[in-house]
């Protein structure tokens, strides 16, 4: 049971990384009369998957379903029809009837052709499973376009969509109600009185001014250097971290045993040691190399904020969380890490050091996958850099890999080096307090994206104030975990000093329950505009969250706007808006001399539409209102990573150079200041 168990936790880390090459998709089209054609998805499933049908209730599995990004001239026939080869079962999981495909899938959608020029983009979304795992909801994409379609009588002709307007006309004109009424503040009572704004003026807006940006030195405070340098921190404090977890201490004795046989020939053991270290780095970056190269770093940052992905890791830190506080253990199952290390002792040269190294990465996986897990998701919203992953397990890497390497340089030195004791299961303990805690982070991310407002800032707070304070209660043996020494009482020096820290800490959130900005953990919280209490009413919020509706009354009220690039999972936006937003010079400069526009790039809400635009030489769908804003942020300004502060006149025009994460105040007060004076001239 425990196997099966930690299999399936380990697989979850791996399981969008190596199950999307068990499934693929492509995409026929079939001419069955004149004014029909069947669009045929055919897949293949590796040996165990199996691909769902579109047979499914609701509360089960992914069923199969047929949705369009643009039909014009042509509509569904039907639904989704199922191929040859279906099949149905009682799934005990979900306790209901599901249909499925084994080895290969057909699905067949119909569409009816009513113009003479016609063209659909739609798209297949299935979902898969296999014994262990299952695949996200799934997307392949489908385009059918043409001229041979009947011709148009009067009537269809009026009912056809309005076409003509580019993909950039498009994206500017399309409106969404929802988005344009301001969201994190009630509406200002002049905002009813904002005229429309015509078409001309709405595309001027998102023209390109990345070279404008640039002659005011823009981008000087971007991310991408500096990024680089705090990923590749976050992820040596990660191997740091990593090294004083329970799992990892096992394998200094067996470091030792294996690099003690080879300490005769000092030369060669020395350069054994270096291949060793080397090793390590080799197979964690390589986790990076592969997760960048199947996702790339834009698809982890919108995995960040997928509902699904963060209630999954959510649950699997409060399961991690939960056995290192002693309620279970998850163990590796023995045949594993035992085949790995005799294949390393029965091997000779090279391959025997790598197989040690990746004995060290198998066993340790327990106490350093949700680490690595959390590392991975922290670095690609960071920056948005296909780099990104890699740079933060080289760090890792590196980190893990330094004092193992010293192991196997000096292994007679470091026999004793091993013997634990119950300071290993307090830290096992800390350490579950920690996976908890971070563990409502990602809660949060997903309820914030989504909008359900379940978890709240002084909910959020409420509860980090309590874990906190048990933690401190813990290491004042006040608290005790079924895997303490019941025969220790006293506390040390370390524990004490360590309890004072995490009771102090705790004390300290307590006022952010009615509204005090507690920047310490400003980056993990929810924004304040979640908070339901808040004495206090001193506070920067967008009146606007839509960028066309902001740009129009900042115009005719004649004011400079500032740009806000921002994301419900950004960590660094936030420690911005309380570190440095709620500043009062900051504060009163904002509020007072410009209209600031929050821009969310992880809005999930849907667009009325989707808009189809052209980008790097290939087609991008914009489906949810962050992807709009996302859009606009790399086409028009040429950045991509948040948080993003451009200045701008009410016609889209750079009055400054932009600006991202640096808590400078008086830095940030002068770009504000300066970007006044220039609006003046």
């Amino acid at each position: 049971m425990q196997r099966k168990f930690f299999l399936s936790l380990l697989v979850f880390l791996g399981a969008t990384v190596s199950a999307l090459a068990q499934i693929s998709f492509s995409v026929s089209y079939k001419r069955v009369s004149p004014t029909e054609i069947d669009i045929v998805f055919s897949g293949k499933a590796a040996s165990g998957w199996h691909i769902y049908g579109t047979n499914i209730e609701d509360g089960g599995p992914t069923r199969a379903t047929f949705g369009t990004d643009q039909l014009k001239g042509v509509r569904l026939k039907g639904g989704l029809k199922e191929g040859p080869g279906i099949k149905k079962k009682h799934d005990a999981i979900f306790d209901m009837p599901v249909t499925y495909f084994e080895k290969t899938a057909v699905f067949i959608q119909r569409v009816e052709l009513t113009a003479k020029d016609y063209s659909l983009k739609g798209y297949l979304t299935y979902g898969a499973c296999n014994d262990q795992n299952c695949l996200p909801p799934t997307n392949v994409d489908c385009n059918v376009s043409g001229s041979d379609g009947p011709n148009k009588t009067a009537a269809e002709a009026a009912a056809v969509e309005k076409s003509g307007a580019n993909p950039m006309e498009a994206a500017v004109l399309l409106k969404s109600d929802s988005a344009a009424t301001p969201k994190s503040a009630a509406p200002d009572s002049s905002l009813a009185a904002v005229a429309p704004m015509d078409s001309l003026s709405a595309q001027q807006l998102w023209t390109p001014v990345i070279d404008r940006l640039q002659a005011f030195g823009g981008n000087e405070h971007g991310t991408t250097n500096k990024g680089f340098l705090v990923i590749f921190g976050l992820g040596f404090l990660g191997g740091l971290l990593a090294l004083v977890t329970p799992c990892v201490w096992p394998i200094i004795p067996m470091t030792v045993s294996f690099f003690i046989k080879r300490s005769s020939d000092r030369k060669k053991s020395i350069r054994d040691a270096i291949t060793y270290g080397i090793s390590i780095v080799v197979i964690y970056v390589a986790l990076g190399l592969i997760i960048t190269s199947i996702f790339g770093a834009s698809a982890l940052n919108d995995l960040s904020t997928n509902a699904v992905f963060n209630i999954l890791f959510f649950l699997m830190l409060v399961v991690f969380g939960a056995s290192f506080l002693g309620g279970f253990e998850i163990t590796l199952p023995s045949k594993w890490s035992n085949a790995v290390d005799s294949k390393a002792s029965s091997t000779t040269g090279l391959l025997s050091i790598f197989l040690m190294a990746f004995t060290l990465a198998l066993v340790s996986f327990s106490c350093t996958g949700p680490i690595i897990g959390f590392l991975l998701v922290e670095v690609s919203t960071s920056g948005g850099s296909n780099l990104a992953p890699t740079i933060g397990m080289l760090g890792f890497a590196l980190a893990l890999a330094l004092p193992f390497t010293l192991f196997a340089l000096f292994p007679t030195l470091l026999k004793k080096t091993s013997r634990g004791g119950s300071w290993m299961n307090t830290v096992k303990v800390t350490l579950g307090f920690l996976e908890l805690a971070f563990a409502l982070k990602f809660f949060s991310v997903a309820d914030l994206a989504y909008g359900w407002r379940l978890l709240d800032r002084e909910t959020f707070l409420a509860l980090w104030i309590a874990l906190f304070t048990l933690l401190a209660l813990y290491l004042f043996k006040l608290v005790k975990f079924p895997h303490d020494d019941a025969d220790e009482r006293n506390t040390t020096v370390p524990q004490f000093f360590l309890g004072i820290a995490s009771l102090a800490f705790a004390i300290y959130m307590v006022p952010g329950l009615w509204g005090a900005p507690c920047k310490a953990v400003s980056a993990f919280a929810p924004p304040m505009t979640t908070q339901d209490f808040n004495l206090d009413q001193v506070k920067v919020e967008a009146k606007f969250t839509d960028y066309e509706a902001g740009m129009n009354y900042a115009r005719q009220q004649n004011k400079p706007v500032l740009i806000d690039f921002t994301g419900f999972g950004c960590v660094n936006c936030r420690k911005m808006e309380m570190a440095v937003w709620h500043d009062a010079k900051v504060r009163d400069i904002i509020n007072k001399d410009y209209v600031l526009i929050s821009l969310y790039v992880d809005d999930k809400t849907k667009l009325p539409e989707p808009i189809v635009v052209n980008e790097n030489g290939g087609q991008t769908t914009l489906r949810t209102v962050g992807d709009r804003w996302s859009y606009l942020q790399r086409t028009k300004f040429g950045a991509n990573a948040q948080p993003f502060y451009v200045l701008l006149d009410g016609n889209g025009t750079p009055i400054g150079p932009s600006r991202s994460y640096d808590e400078n105040i008086d830095a940030y007060v002068n770009f504000l200041r300066n970007g006044l004076k220039e609006y003046a001239k």
